[in-house]
């Protein structure tokens, strides 16, 4: 952490994700001992389904460090129980796995009434990039990014969404930009199942 800090300077927001392989205890040392590098956020330091664990760690974690996660939480009845027991500064559920962009109008909302932040998880960035730009900036501040799995989830789009300089555009294209670039498909076949 101190060699990633010193690689990208003070003004580079650095966000730490723990897979959901900590517990109480040690995500509250990490947080201790992470703090002097100042991550913007610790993601899933727990299971999603221990609203009791994240709320604890929200309460508690050092050094104005905030807490994310919910990508594996993929309705709105679980995400507010998370919300409602305080869990965690960010959520971060996915737009597809959460149930597409209607769906997540409902968790916006959600998120809108308990005053949290809701960066969906950067799996869903054609959708998530429409989503987001919707939203008021004070409920989607940003957009998550992952830059090995967008490139390669975006291959065949005809106008795949990339960051410019770590910032990304509204899309002025109808739709959710899920066209297909003609010009990069080698074959095609038609699959039968019987």
């Amino acid at each position: 952490m101190a060699a990633l800090r010193e690689a990208v300077g003070e003004g580079v927001d650095i966000m730490v994700d723990a897979w959901m392989s900590w517990d109480v205890p040690y995500a509250l040392h990490m947080g201790e001992r992470l703090a002097e590098y100042a991550p913007r956020w610790i993601e899933e330091p727990v299971l999603p389904d221990k609203p009791a664990s994240y709320a604890e760690i929200t309460r508690r974690m050092p050094g104005g460090i905030l807490v994310s996660g919910a990508e594996h939480e993929y309705t709105r009845w679980g995400l507010h129980q998370l919300m409602a027991a305080g869990a965690m500064h960010i959520y971060q559920p996915d737009t597809y796995w959460a149930g597409g962009i209607s769906e997540m109008l409902k968790i916006a909302a959600l998120a809108g009434t308990y005053d949290v932040q809701l960066i969906p998880h950067g799996h869903s960035v054609p959708a998530n990039t429409h989503f987001s730009f919707a939203q008021p900036p004070t409920l989607t501040p940003m957009i998550e990014y992952l830059v090995k799995w967008n490139t390669l989830h975006q291959w065949f789009l005809t106008t795949p969404v990339h960051p410019v300089d770590g910032k990304l555009t509204p899309p002025t294209e109808p739709g959710l930009g899920m066209d297909l670039d003609e010009d990069k498909i080698e074959a095609r076949r038609e699959l039968t199942f019987t």
